[in-house]
């Protein structure tokens, strides 16, 4: 069985002919699963969920220090773990012997520093995934779920309550230091109306992060379409909960928040705090990829998903909810901005309800709670 339209190139947004049609395991059948990154913040609850479901699981990390400050473990939930940067070709090789389909966590996140960190993301992210992808090809393994992001959209779903439907550009310096926050349509000025973003949306990346992601997808598209595999790109919106690396270049929004209230400071949010984002907690995207895996094993081609709460909240609120949980200083809104970021990106998640069986469960308060106390990565 395909998926809808599949297999589907992000980069010509073209439909081709149907891959050839193959055999795989059954749903729910036990499969040899290499998780790549799987000592990371997302790779080590989707082992822990891999294990939980009865799957065998072995773990490469690079443990680049972008995402670990402390030496790799031997294992994780038990899975034996090697310690293999993905560029290295005869090293990828030498770990695909037996396994049946891989989940490709792998990748430098955030903002980063600056663009000296350029050719480290396009190296980890980029020729990191086409080393996997040709030895992949190569061992026979046609399955694999990818992990993507939201950045690939850059900007949101929007509205010009006069113009209707419109894609705003990049925010402009002299716009946001005034503190015109709110994207303005590109006929008449008006601040545009947020909707939600659904996976038809153009690709639109506004950050060197944001541009490894769609290159990722790019690459497994065509890998797809080339070896007739299963690719399942799980776009990622703003995951949570415990284990997240600690205050670094790197860290999400709320581990940042959650490290200044550690230290006893109010967390800093920057514009006015109104950008709206669907926080999604951890244990829900680690399920998501056990309803990935199990699509692997029945569909072929390429396809994407929300991988959602489908509850946004704004930056401000979610920074009120941690202190207030936390029992710290209030949040302190300082009108202070980054280039790339985007002001509203809000996922519609029916996709992946309808195809994959996934939604999330963990309500943003519930789980607010608990990572105000839950322990950090080092």
């Amino acid at each position: 069985m395909t998926w809808p339209g599949s297999p589907y190139d992000p980069l010509t947004a073209r439909r081709d002919r149907d891959p050839m049609p193959r055999s795989g395991p059954t749903v729910g059948a036990v499969t040899h699963v290499l998780v790549t990154g799987g000592a990371g913040f997302i790779g080590t609850h989707v082992v822990t969920a891999l294990h939980g479901a009865g799957h065998q699981v072995t773990v490469v990390d690079a443990g680049h220090p972008g995402a670990h400050r402390a030496p790799l473990p031997d294992t994780v939930e038990g899975a034996p773990l090697r310690r293999i940067d993905l560029r290295d070709q005869a090293a990828v090789a030498g770990v695909l012997a037996g396994v049946d389909v891989v989940v490709h966590q792998a990748a430098m996140v955030g903002l980063g520093v600056d663009l000296d960190d350029l050719p480290e993301y396009v190296g980890c992210n980029d020729l990191g995934t086409a080393v996997l992808l040709t030895e992949m090809a190569r061992a026979g393994i046609h399955r694999l779920v990818l992990a993507s992001s939201m950045v690939v959209y850059g900007e949101g779903a929007y509205t010009c309550p006069r113009h209707g439907p419109a894609r705003p550009g990049p925010r402009t310096v002299a716009d946001l230091a005034a503190g015109r926050f709110e994207p303005p349509c590109a006929v008449c000025g008006t601040p545009l109306e947020p909707g939600l973003v659904d996976e038809q949306a153009p690709l639109d990346p506004r950050s060197v992060y944001a541009a490894t992601k769609v290159a990722q997808e790019h690459l497994t598209a065509a890998w797809s379409r080339q070896t007739g595999g299963t690719v399942v790109a799980l776009r990622y919106h703003n995951v949570y909960g415990p284990g997240m690396p600690r205050d670094t270049p790197y860290s999400g929004v709320a581990a940042i928040f959650r490290s200044a209230l550690e230290a006893g400071r109010a967390p800093r949010v920057f514009e006015d705090g109104g950008q709206r984002r669907d926080f999604v907690h951890v244990r829900d995207v680690a399920a998501a990829n056990l309803a990935a895996l199990n699509a692997t094993g029945t569909r072929t081609g390429w396809r994407a998903y929300n991988i959602a709460s489908g509850r946004p909240a704004t930056i401000g609120q979610m920074a009120a909810e941690l202190a207030r949980a936390a029992g710290g200083p209030s949040p302190v809104v300082t009108g202070e901005f980054r280039l790339g970021d985007v002001r509203h990106v809000v996922a519609a998640p029916a996709r992946a309800r309808t195809e994959l069986g996934f939604r999330a469960t963990v309500d943003l308060a519930d789980g607010i709670a608990e990572f105000a106390s839950a322990p950090l990565r080092g």
